[in-house]
C-alpha cells in the first residue's frame, strides 16, 4: 500500500493522547462540604508508577479512531507497475520545434530558447533521433532526422548546436498551429511510410516557445493529433512583462492635402500582464521624436486609438514611435501615405467641356479627386492623333462617330483588352458601333417613348450593378429617360442585357471583342436624353465601370512583414534598399517580387521611377501575454509541460499523475470513514455503559475523612 500524502500518517502520533488521558487520575466530580477540610489544599492525583491503565477496550477504540483518521487523510491506494518514459528500449523520436517570430526578440527568450534546445540533443540517447525544426510565419528544418541518423554518435550535438547558432529570432508573426501539424505530420509519416518495418519507440514533440497570446493556432482547428505522439512544451518566461504595440488603423482620407500633413490613427495595445500603464507617442525620424510627443494612458490587457496631428512643417516623419513600456521591438511604425493614382479617362468626342447640354460637361464633373486618386478625362475630338498616355487609359468612351482610321485603332485596343462605353447619342454612332464589332452595319432606330421610359429590369448579379444590390440603392424608377435608340441584341455576337427599359427593349448591353470589353449605353446621359446625369446613381456607376475597366487600382504602400510585394512592371533592373541599409539587385523583367523580411522602409528604384512601400510587424506579434496550456488541451493535444525538468523528472511527474489518478479510482479514504464512524459509535456505547456502572468495589476502597483524621 502506498498513500499520495504520506505527511497526514503524522496525525496517527496523536494515538498518544487517549493513553495520557487513561494514566491521569481525575479529582472526583462528588463533592462533600466538611467544615474541618476547609483549612487544606485539593491535591489532584499524579502520574505515579503505581498508576495503572483502565478501561483498556475503550483506549483501543479511541486509538483506532484517530489511526483510521490519520489514514484517511493520507489518502491510500494499491500501487500498480508503473512503465516510465526513460530509454529502456526502442529509441525516441523527436522533433524540436524552436519559436523564432518576432515576440522571441524580448530580452533572455533566445538565449533560453537555445539552452533549452542544446540540452534537449544532449540528453538524447545513441539510439534516439532528434530533428530541429524553427518556426515564425514560416517552418524551417534547420537538422533533420536523417541528418542526425547519418552523422555519428559523438557529431550529433555539434551539428544540432551550429544550425542553432546560425539561427535567430526574425520579424515574422507566430504561426503555432501550422508548425505543430508540420511536426506531427513528420513524426506519423515517418511511422506510416514503412508498413513492413514500422517505425517503433516513442514520438515526441517539444515545443519551446514563450507561448504568446498572439500566436496563431487556426490550423489545428480540424487537424486530427497523431494517436501515440506526445507534446512537451517547455515555456519560456520573459523577464519583463510589460509590452505595448502599434498598429495601423487609417489614415485620413480629405480631399485636399495640407503641407506637411500625414495624419493617421493608431491602435496602442497593452499587454494583459503589463506593470506600466503611461507612454508616449509621437512622430519619429527613425531616431528620436520629431516635436512633441503625446502622453496616453493604456490599462492592461486594453488598447487605445490615437489621432496624431501633422508633425512640424519640414520635418521628414515617416514613422510613429512608442516609448514607456519594457520591450522595444514592437515600438515603431513605418507610415508612408499612399500617394494618389492618377488614372486616364479617353473621351472621344466632338462636343464642347462647357456646353452644359452634352455629355463631356457632366462626365468631367463626375470623378472629384481625392488623396487616393485622381481620375483625369482626356478628351479628344475623333480625328485627333492618340498620344502615349491615351493608349494606357483602361477605359475609352465614345459618343461620336469616328472616322475607319480612329475606329480601327480603338477596336485594336478593344481586342487587346481594353473597356469601352460606346454612348448611342444618336443613330449617326451606329457606324461607330458596326466597325467597333468587325461588321458591316448594325442597325439601330429612334425608340418611340410616349413619355418617358423606365428601367424596369437591372442584373444585380454582375459585377458593375453590384453596389446597387442592396435594397436601399437598387430603386432606379426615378430616373426617367426621354429618349433612347431600339438596338435588336441579336446583331450582336455574346451580346448580354445588363439593363432593359420598361419596355423591354435593352438599356444597357455587354460585348466581349477579343479580350476586351464593350459596354452599349442605348441612350445618353445628358439632359436632352434623360435625367441619369442629374441622378445620384451616375457617379457610383461610372466609379464600378471604372472599377471593372482596371483603372482603380490605389497603390498599396503598408504591407506585413513576410509579405510578398510585387514591384512596378519595369523592363529596368531594380535596385532594392532595405531598412537596414543593404541594398539588393533584380534583373529586368516584368514581374519583380520582393519579401518584406524586416520592419521598416523599403524604396525601389529602376530608372527614373521610385517605389516606396512600408512593412510592419504582425500585430498580433504585439499580445505577448502567456497563451494558456488550456488553449492546446482543448484542442485535443496531448500536453505534457516540462518546465526545464530532465528526463528522470519528468518520468517522476507522470508517476504520480499516475499515483493521483489511481488513487481517485480506488477511493480507499472512503472504507476508512466508514470504519472511522463504526468505532466511534462503539466507543461512545462503551464509554456510556462504563460511565453507569456501579462503583460498589469503588465505595469499599474509599477511605472517609473521618478516618483520615484519626
Amino acid at each position: 500500500m502506498s498513500f499520495l500524502t504520506p505527511l497526514f500518517l503524522l496525525g496517527a502520533l496523536a494515538v498518544a493522547a487517549p493513553i495520557l488521558f487513561h494514566l491521569i487520575r481525575q479529582t472526583s466530580k462528588e463533592k462533600t462540604e466538611f467544615s474541618s477540610l476547609m483549612f487544606l489544599f485539593a491535591v489532584p492525583p499524579r502520574v505515579t508508577r503505581r498508576s495503572r491503565l483502565e478501561h483498556i477496550l475503550l483506549l483501543i477504540l479511541r486509538g483506532l479512531v484517530l489511526s483510521l483518521l490519520a489514514f484517511a487523510f493520507a489518502r491510500p491506494f494499491l500501487p500498480k507497475a508503473f512503465t516510465s518514459d526513460l530509454p529502456t528500449g526502442p529509441g525516441k523520436r523527436v522533433v524540436v520545434l524552436v519559436d523564432t517570430s518576432a515576440s522571441m526578440r524580448r530580452d533572455g527568450l533566445w538565449a533560453d530558447a537555445r539552452t533549452k534546445a542544446e540540452s534537449l540533443c544532449r540528453a538524447a540517447t545513441p539510439a534516439d533521433s532528434v530533428a530541429v525544426f524553427a518556426f515564425d510565419r514560416e517552418v524551417r528544418r534547420l537538422v533533420t532526422h536523417e541528418q542526425w541518423t547519418s552523422a555519428a554518435a559523438g557529431q550529433r550535438v555539434a551539428l544540432a548546436v551550429d544550425a542553432l547558432a546560425k539561427t535567430s529570432p526574425g520579424w515574422n508573426g507566430t504561426q503555432l498551429g501550422q508548425a505543430l501539424v508540420a511536426a506531427a505530420s513528420v513524426l506519423d509519416d515517418a511511422r506510416t511510410d514503412n508498413a513492413a518495418q514500422p517505425t517503433r519507440g516513442p514520438r515526441q514533440v517539444v515545443l519551446i516557445s514563450d507561448l504568446a497570446e498572439g500566436s496563431r493556432l487556426d490550423a489545428l482547428q480540424a487537424f486530427e493529433w497523431p494517436k501515440g505522439t506526445e507534446l512537451i512544451v517547455e515555456p519560456l518566461k520573459a523577464k519583463k512583462p510589460t509590452n505595448a504595440g502599434l498598429q495601423l488603423i487609417a489614415d485620413t482620407d480629405e480631399n485636399e492635402k495640407k503641407p506637411g500633413e500625414a495624419l493617421a490613427r493608431v491602435r496602442v495595445s497593452n499587454s494583459t500582464d503589463a506593470k506600466r500603464e503611461q507612454f508616449q507617442i509621437g512622430w519619429s525620424d527613425g531616431k528620436d521624436f520629431v516635436g512633441k510627443p503625446q502622453d496616453i494612458y493604456v490599462p492592461p490587457g486594453q488598447s487605445r486609438v490615437v489621432a496624431l496631428t501633422a508633425p512640424p512643417l519640414g520635418a521628414v516623419a515617416e514613422r510613429v514611435l512608442l516609448r514607456g513600456d519594457d520591450e522595444p521591438f514592437d515600438n515603431s511604425l513605418a507610415l508612408i501615405p499612399p500617394e494618389a493614382a492618377r488614372i486616364g479617362v479617353l473621351y472621344l468626342g466632338g462636343e464642347s467641356a462647357t456646353d452644359t447640354t452634352e455629355p463631356l460637361y457632366f462626365l468631367e464633373r463626375a470623378f472629384p479627386p481625392t488623396r487616393r486618386q485622381v481620375v483625369e478625362v482626356l478628351a479628344r475630338p475623333p480625328a485627333a492623333q492618340f498620344l502615349p498616355s491615351d493608349v494606357e487609359a483602361p477605359l475609352i468612351i465614345l459618343t461620336d462617330t469616328l472616322s475607319d482610321e480612329r475606329n480601327a485603332t480603338v477596336r485594336r485596343l478593344l481586342t487587346d483588352g481594353k473597356t469601352v462605353l460606346l454612348s448611342l447619342k444618336n443613330r449617326n454612332v451606329e457606324r461607330t458601333l458596326a466597325g467597333l464589332l468587325g461588321k458591316e452595319s448594325v442597325s439601330a432606330e429612334e425608340a418611340k417613348v410616349a413619355s418617358y421610359a423606365l428601367l424596369a429590369e437591372i442584373d444585380f448579379q454582375h459585377p458593375l450593378f453590384a453596389p446597387f444590390a442592396d435594397p436601399r440603392f437598387s430603386d432606379f424608377t426615378k430616373i426617367h429617360f426621354w429618349k433612347y435608340r431600339r438596338l435588336d441584341p441579336t446583331q450582336l455576337p455574346g451580346a448580354r442585357a445588363l439593363a432593359k427599359f420598361d419596355t423591354g427593349d435593352p438599356a444597357l448591353l455587354q460585348v466581349p471583342v477579343g479580350k476586351g470589353t464593350l459596354y452599349i449605353l442605348t441612350t445618353g446621359w445628358q439632359p436632352a436624353d434623360s435625367q441619369l446625369a442629374l441622378s445620384s446613381k451616375f457617379l457610383p456607376l461610372l466609379f464600378s465601370l471604372l472599377e471593372q475597366a482596371g483603372g482603380i487600382r490605389p497603390p498599396i504602400t503598408q504591407h506585413i512583414v513576410g509579405d510578398a510585394v510585387p514591384l512596378t512592371a519595369t523592363n529596368a533592373a531594380v535596385r532594392v534598399t532595405k531598412p537596414d541599409g543593404t541594398s539588393l539587385m533584380l534583373g529586368a523583367g516584368t514581374a519583380a517580387v520582393i519579401q518584406a523580411e524586416q520592419p521598416g522602409i523599403f524604396t525601389a528604384i529602376s530608372g527614373t521611377m521610385t517605389q516606396r512601400f512600408a512593412a510592419n510587424l504582425d500585430p498580433a506579434e504585439s499580445k505577448t501575454a502567456p497563451l494558456p496550456i488550456e488553449a492546446l488541451e482543448h484542442l485535443g493535444l496531448p500536453v505534457t509541460r516540462a518546465d526545464g525538468k530532465t528526463p528522470v523528472q519528468v518520468a517522476e511527474t507522470k508517476r504520480q499523475l499516475a499515483n493521483a489518478e489511481l488513487e481517485g479510482r480506488q477511493k480507499l479514504w472512503r472504507w476508512l470513514i466508514a470504519f472511522t464512524l463504526v468505532f466511534v459509535t462503539l466507543e461512545t456505547l462503551l464509554a456510556g455503559w462504563l460511565a453507569k456502572r456501579p462503583a460498589a468495589t469503588a465505595s469499599s476502597e474509599t477511605i472517609s475523612p473521618a478516618a483520615r483524621l484519626s
